[in-house]
């Protein structure tokens, strides 16, 4: 019996080719891209449970950012209280459009200062006005340099 996961591991990279990216990724992991936008393409892995997102960037580093969706607003506020009560300075997004889709997400830094997401899609396909790559951390979404 095939159980649905609860989450999984997003690892979003900023690639030179969308193109060959998704031909070499849709090999990879066997499957096709659950959504594809001019310079983007995100991957629904069923295994391994991932969420892998590709961002057409050249020049960019590879790591464009990390994070863990999870499936529903209560399990994002849940895990928001969980690093708030283990000491990390979280931050919140409600309602935000960022790659491609509403989301509801916190989120915090590791030691080296990478940001991870905790997240879920509130919306897979907003009316939306202009995609502009590169979601890299906390409070891009807001920012011209993210995705709106």
């Amino acid at each position: 019996m095939t159980t649905t996961p609860e989450s999984r591991v997003q690892l979003a990279l900023n690639v030179s080719d969308l193109d060959a990216a998704v031909g070499f990724y849709s090999e990879l992991f066997r499957t096709e891209p659950h959504k594809l936008r001019p310079g983007y393409a995100n991957f629904e892995v069923a295994d391994p449970p991932l969420k892998l997102v590709l961002i057409e960037q050249s020049g960019s580093e590879a790591l464009n950012h990390l994070g863990v969706e999870v499936f529903g607003t209560e399990r994002v506020v849940a895990e928001t209280r969980r690093l708030g009560a283990a000491g990390m300075e979280t931050r919140v997004e409600d309602g935000v459009i960022c790659c491609h889709a509403e989301q509801d997400k916190v989120w915090v830094s590791d030691p080296d200062g990478r940001d991870w997401e905790f997240y879920t899609v509130t919306d897979d396909d907003p009316a939306m006005i202009e995609f502009v790559p590169a979601a890299s951390g906390p409070g891009d979404c807001d920012d011209p340099a993210c995705c709106e």
